[in-house]
């Protein structure tokens, strides 16, 4: 017969003599002293009863990343998550969540605000792209696709507290969230679904209408690829198929800008509110069409002015009803990196690297099928037969949207409820949303619209009262998530802390920008200062009389925010 005597369960319960005993388990307090620097307090978190921890060791100090410990786990089924812990004696008191960015899969790593003393937590989303890249991840496959869209980001908060408890004798004073782009929807997802979670979130160029957007990706690239490349606005100048000049794109920004720029009183090539824009392709760019609809380096033909229609458009079905708003005036510097396929970019802007197989997988509860092998060639016979079948991402049929078909798979990736009473009202938790105007990933009106509903439903129509609790900064010319030609650097985090801590709500946010040439130093001076202003406010040039499109005055307090 077994001895059971001396078998001890790790849940606490001891069978003695056929008996079970429930016995106190390892409380799930924090110590009852701080612990100290000693490397053996980081490997005792290997020991933590109520985690799955696979690593737990101090890194030593390397450039201005101080020495601290890092801890690396496991959240059931599938989430790889990691903490970098400051020592004991450098930590702030705080805990800080990281967002991922694109389809995520990998664990990022907060350098900069483990330095400033955060206790820095995030996780791989419950994949890994290396192994299941892109959207592959929820091929089949709902749980992942579930961790993916919001329980990820949920549960790693929760572990990330347990942990700090226990490494540092006691809870954090404050919980924050950070993230843009799908680290932006992920923070929106936490204040409409988890709103205990944390104090005070800051997103950024959120991707919250997910499937829409993606939609509204797949349009774009469509107009642009069919027939042939037919309306597309990169030229192939020597006839080798590379599509080498951009020079139909230089002058659609130059149009725009000509038209638009000096609205704000201002020349200086950002457009400051491109819902104020009226540029028409059609009247503005009538001197510019090719003679005979011939094509050329330095003309539109009627194929590539219906093209630029349907990318400032935006989506919609067979019948016209729009599915999102489309793309911004003031966003064309971005459309070689984000939009257009040409030699460029090796036919991969980023859109189509994010478009590769989310309409084989992310779209549909049941999958389509595989993506093809070519998924730059829409001539591309694809194979219908075999277990897989080929689906390409330029079969997608808009009416699905309008028919509802993508509605059970938008209620686990969309953060688009506009109900925040718990997070704002309740709890008290602030958000800071930022958003460029300029955005070609992650189309600007998403948060505006969203932020108008918000304080629409929860606050009802109160925009004061709204501005207690939650902030959108619009950042004229700034690109996805930084970057363009507007300012666009500026501590995320700073403004939300003061506000969470202090009660201080941030009046404006002074942005920077810099003209970093290829293989100059990225702390080459601010050329272009400005201060972000909290919607409906924008910001209002009070500097020297007849001195406004002067660069030396383009600096922040030449700038107040006003109303209008």
């Amino acid at each position: 017969m077994m001895k059971l005597q001396n078998l001890v369960l790790r849940s606490g319960v001891i069978l003695a003599f056929g008996v079970l005993i429930m016995q106190p388990v390892r409380a799930q307090q924090p110590h009852a002293a701080p612990p100290s620097d000693d490397p053996a307090a980081c490997r005792a978190l290997l020991d933590i009863p109520n985690l799955t921890i696979l690593s737990a060791e101090i890194m030593p100090a390397k450039g201005s990343t101080p020495e601290y410990c890092h801890v690396t786990g496991m959240i059931p089924p599938g989430i790889h998550w990691h903490m970098q812990l400051p020592l004991p004696s450098k930590w702030n008191g705080r805990l800080l969540n990281v967002g991922n960015g694109g389809k995520a899969g990998n664990l990022v790593y907060a350098d900069h605000r483990l330095a400033e003393g955060y206790a820095v937590a995030n996780s791989n989303t419950g994949h890994d792209n290396g192994s299941e890249p892109n959207s592959s991840f929820a091929f089949d496959n709902k749980q992942e696709a579930i961790d993916f869209g919001w329980r990820s980001a949920h549960v790693t908060a929760n572990a990330s507290k347990t942990l700090v408890a226990d490494y540092y004798g006691k809870a954090q004073k404050y919980a924050y969230w950070e993230g843009c782009s799908t680290g932006g929807r992920q923070g929106m997802m936490e204040a409409q679904r988890f709103p205990d979670d944390f104090d005070g979130i800051v997103i950024g160029s959120p991707v919250i209408d997910y499937e829409k957007l993606n939609a509204a990706h797949i349009w774009s690239l469509k107009s642009l690829m069919k027939n042939h490349y037919e309306g597309n606005l990169a030229y192939d100048s020597n006839g080798n198929g590379r599509y080498d000049s951009v020079t139909k794109l230089n002058i659609l920004r130059d149009a725009v800008m000509a038209k638009c720029d000096a609205k704000d009183g201002i020349k200086d090539g950002v457009i400051d509110n491109p819902l104020a824009c009226d540029f028409n392709p059609e009247r503005d760019l009538a001197d510019k069409v090719c003679p005979g609809d011939k094509n050329a380096d330095a003309c539109f033909t009627k194929a590539e002015i219906q093209t630029i229609k349907d990318l400032y458009g935006g989506p919609h079905d067979s019948k016209g009803r729009r599915i999102l708003k489309g793309l911004m005036f003031g966003s064309e510097a971005q459309w070689p990196q984000n939009i257009i396929p040409y030699g460029g970019n090796n036919f991969m802007p980023s859109n189509l690297g994010y478009e590769i197989d989310h309409a084989n997988f992310l779209f549909y509860e049941q999958a389509k099928g595989v993506p093809p092998a070519d998924i730059k060639d829409l001539s591309y016979n694809e194979n219908k037969t075999g277990v897989f079948p080929e689906y390409a991402w330029w079969e997608f049929n808009f009416d699905d949207f309008t028919a509802g078909k993508i509605e059970p798979m938008m209620r686990i990736f969309d953060a688009t409820d506009p109900d925040l009473t718990r997070a704002l009202i309740q709890k008290k938790a602030k958000l800071l949303m930022y958003q460029g105007w300029a955005d070609g990933d992650a189309y600007p009106t998403m948060i505006l619209d969203y932020y108008q509903e918000m304080v629409k439903t929860t606050f009802k129509g109160n925009m004061d009262a709204a501005h207690e609790d939650a902030r959108l900064f619009m950042a004229p010319g700034m690109g996805h998530c930084g970057g363009g030609p507007g300012p666009n650097e500026w501590d995320k985090l700073s403004p939300l802390v003061n506000w969470v801590e202090n009660g201080k709500a941030p009046d404006y946010i002074v942005a920077d920008h810099r003209t970093n040439k290829r293989g100059e130093p990225a702390n080459t001076p601010v050329d272009n200062q400005r201060k972000l202003c909290p919607y409906p406010e924008h910001a209002v040039y009070v500097g020297p009389a007849g001195g406004q499109n002067e660069r030396k005055n383009w600096v922040a307090e030449n700038f107040a925010c006003k109303a209008g």
